[in-house]
């Protein structure tokens, strides 16, 4: 019986075909769209873990996938990039930006990957896996609320525009943040400060940035550091302190 764990040889060598399947994500990447063979581009494709009986990478729910569109509007991508260099090539792993690098599999299920090309913030491509559960999405809130109150000296706008003012009936919302909030962020007496549905949308899709399954192809792969400062390489660009926290 088959199991989908056999990957096509595409009737070339091993090291050939990690190269095709390279070009073919920096192609989607770059042009929104793969022009291939068939048989190729059925190659990079989710992988299935029989184990968990999951398809990797995971589809977006419903709500994660409209706030996809909410961090497209809001420009997001401006400051942020979404896409983990590998060990060695700067230091994404030292600020736990996520424990390998990026990989083409990874974004198979984009229409449109957001992997951007600034860091005046951190990369968010495994965000999700550093705030998770309820606790990080009451953080999210706080930061998008007031970037501030979260990460002092940040230069991240704030997003007030995310949430709404309303007043309280009965018993104060599941959803309401000003418990977190300092005196002077108190909404009147009677009033709960809540996210709104883009702001709900934002942060689910922020919660399901985590690119923590190592796929079996990828698993052997050997990182070869850089030259080192002396040997022939160039000099090492010193690591900037991050901007946006």
């Amino acid at each position: 019986m088959r199991h989908q764990n056999h990957h096509a040889s595409l009737g070339v060598t091993r090291e050939h075909r990690k190269s095709m399947m390279s070009n073919m994500a920096a192609s989607l990447i770059t042009h929104g769209r793969i022009k291939t063979t068939l048989a190729k581009a059925r190659a990079l494709r989710p992988f299935v873990d029989e184990g968990d009986n999951k398809a990797f990478p995971e589809s977006l729910s419903g709500v994660a996938a409209q706030g996809k569109l909410v961090y497209e509007d809001l420009g997001c991508i401006v400051c942020h990039t979404q896409q983990v260099r590998r060990p060695g090539f700067g230091t994404d792993d030292k600020r736990h930006w996520g424990d390998r690098q990026s990989v083409a599999r990874d974004y198979v299920r984009e229409a449109r990957p957001l992997i951007g090309s600034s860091r005046l913030g951190p990369d968010l491509r495994n965000v999700g896996a550093r705030q998770t559960g309820d606790e990080g999405r009451a953080w999210h809130y706080k930061h998008l609320y007031e970037a501030q109150l979260t990460s002092p000296g940040s230069n991240m706008p704030s997003y007030p525009f995310l949430f709404e003012t309303r007043k309280a009936v009965g018993q104060y919302s599941a959803k309401s943040i000003q418990k977190a909030l300092p005196p002077s962020e108190q909404p009147p007496a009677g009033f709960e400060i809540v996210p709104t549905h883009r702001g709900e949308a934002l942060v689910e899709y922020l919660l399901s940035l985590k690119d923590t399954y190592n796929f079996p192809d990828e698993a052997t792969r050997v990182y070869t550091p850089p030259k080192a400062e002396g040997a022939g390489g160039a000099k090492k660009p010193e690591a900037k302190p991050e901007g946006h926290k």
